[in-house]
């Protein structure tokens, strides 16, 4: 029960034998134009690094924070990118279209919906594209842009998808449902909860699937749709869970951190002071790494010992990312920071769902 609370009692916690074991060093940072981000940084897999501002800039930078490209939407880009197999980014935006770029920066396709589109987007094995947007539908477009179908909620879909190993698309939406679709775009099942759901699902090695609902609840569902077992956790939450090599999940609620083991059982939790609950982890070989809108970030270890804290002067809103080599990247509200820790480099998690979008391409896909 120590991870957060260096958020209210930094100055006094007794953890620095548990410091000196681990340095992060700054490697670069980039400057964001305009009005910032709220969006989460992804990787192609040549180190390249995209970033959606909220001025409607798609930025490209190397893997040592110089700009390659910047590409122009109309409106703010809440949606953080995704990367294909190939190359192409995908992402939405406020000016109610998705896009497709080239790995150059040239525009491919935009795709047009009702509303906004703040939800990141999943890429399938195939190739197919699945997101949602602020019109309540689900879409699933070919890799050329046409529409291979959508599905109508009853709410908004700010919830970005997570993608089994079977194909399986799961989402939540503010009509209070989680849902389970075929890759055909026929409904395999439902499941309500009390109130909208915002957040990204993840999917356990096992294929579990967990969720949680702004209701305060914390939800893992068998694959047919039947409740594994949920937990309370009596605060409101858009934030998504990750999981470590044992099956631990990681996440916040209003004001709290948690963290449950694979059973629901409450491993710890403790405040993070905060009263915006969408901070995300990553999770790294042994450690974790956690984000916090009020200007702090942290190194921890999976049990909950604070290990090293970042500060800033404004918050950070969205995930960090992690690449293959242990390069930790993020965003607060005006700048993107790549980091690195030492003397070991911190490598992503061998898990189902080590950080927020499963991958460092943020294909949404689960890991195997």
């Amino acid at each position: 029960m120590k991870l957060w609370i260096f958020l209210l009692l930094a100055g006094l916690l007794a953890f620095t034998g548990h410091a000196q074991d681990v340095v992060v060093t700054n490697l670069w940072t980039y400057v964001l134009p305009d009005r910032g981000t709220q969006s989460s940084p992804a990787l192609a897999p040549d180190g390249t690094v995209y970033q959606g501002t909220f001025h409607g800039w798609l930025l490209a930078l190397t893997p040592d924070g110089k700009l390659k490209w910047k590409f122009k939407s109309g409106r703010e880009i809440k949606s953080s990118p995704a990367v294909a197999s190939d190359g192409t980014i995908y992402f939405g935006s406020r000016d109610r279209n998705f896009y497709a770029l080239t790995p150059g920066g040239k525009l491919k396709w935009s795709f047009a919906t009702g509303a906004w589109v703040d939800a990141s987007p999943g890429i399938a094995a195939d190739g197919t594209v699945y997101f949602g947007s602020w019109d309540t539908n689900f879409y699933a477009l070919d890799p050329d842009g046409k529409l291979k179908w959508s599905f109508a909620t009853g709410g908004i879909v700010d919830s970005s998808p997570a993608i089994a190993a079977d194909g399986t698309i799961y989402f939540g939406s503010h009509d209070k449902n989680f849902y389970a679709l075929a890759p055909d775009g026929k409904l395999k099942w439902k499941f309500a909860t009390r109130a909208e759901i915002s957040a990204s699902p993840a999917i356990a090695a096992d294929g579990t699937i967990y969720i949680s609902s702004t209701d305060g609840n914390f939800y893992a569902l068998n694959h047919v749709g039947t409740v594994r077992w949920q937990t309370h956790t009596g605060g409101y939450t858009a934030s998504s869970p990750v999981l470590d090599a044992g099956g631990n999940l990681y996440f916040a609620v209003a004001n709290e951190q948690y963290s449950l083991n694979s059973d629901g059982k409450v491993r710890w939790h403790f405040p993070n002071n905060s009263p915006i609950p969408n901070a995300m982890a990553a999770l790294t070989d042994q450690r974790i790494f956690l984000t916090g809108p009020w200007s702090h970030s942290g190194l921890a270890t999976a049990d909950g010992n604070f290990l090293w804290d970042f500060r800033v002067g404004n918050g950070f809103y969205g995930a960090a990312n992690i690449s293959p080599a242990g390069t930790i990247y993020i965003t607060e509200l005006h700048n993107l920071y790549a980091m690195q820790a030492l003397p070991q480099p911190a490598l992503p998690a061998k898990s189902s769902w080590p950080l927020w979008r499963a991958n460092a391409q943020h294909t949404g896909r689960v890991q195997k």
